[in-house]
């Protein structure tokens, strides 16, 4: 698999764990089946996604920029779904983590 290919199912790692985070909100504690089960089965598809990329990608360069990617997004979708806008200090911290990410796949060591 490509360098190319790994950074697609990366991508495909931060759709599923956003979808997975989104349908988490919506499903109310796990009360309600269907969000319930959508939730589990992105989940699963996203490790599997991440494990993919970790055939190329070191394993701490690929669940920092997983984890940051998906932070970020998961952040958008939760003020286009579901109203919840960040306050200041919380946009500085989000500022920082697409920092972090970025110093990781620019500036760190592969």
């Amino acid at each position: 698999m490509s360098l190319a290919t790994s950074y697609v199912f990366l991508i495909l790692a931060v759709v599923l764990g956003v979808t997975s985070n989104s349908f988490a909100k919506s499903a109310e504690g796990f009360t309600l089946l269907f969000p319930s089960i959508i939730t589990g089965i992105t989940i699963v598809m996203c490790m599997y996604a991440l494990s993919m990329v970790m055939k190329n990608i070191p394993m701490g360069i690929t669940y920092a920029s997983f984890a940051g990617l998906t932070i970020i997004s998961t952040v958008v979708v939760g003020i286009i779904r579901f109203n919840q806008v960040p306050n200041l200090y919380s946009i500085i911290g989000l500022a920082l983590i697409i920092a972090g990410v970025l110093m990781v796949n620019l500036l760190g060591n592969n």
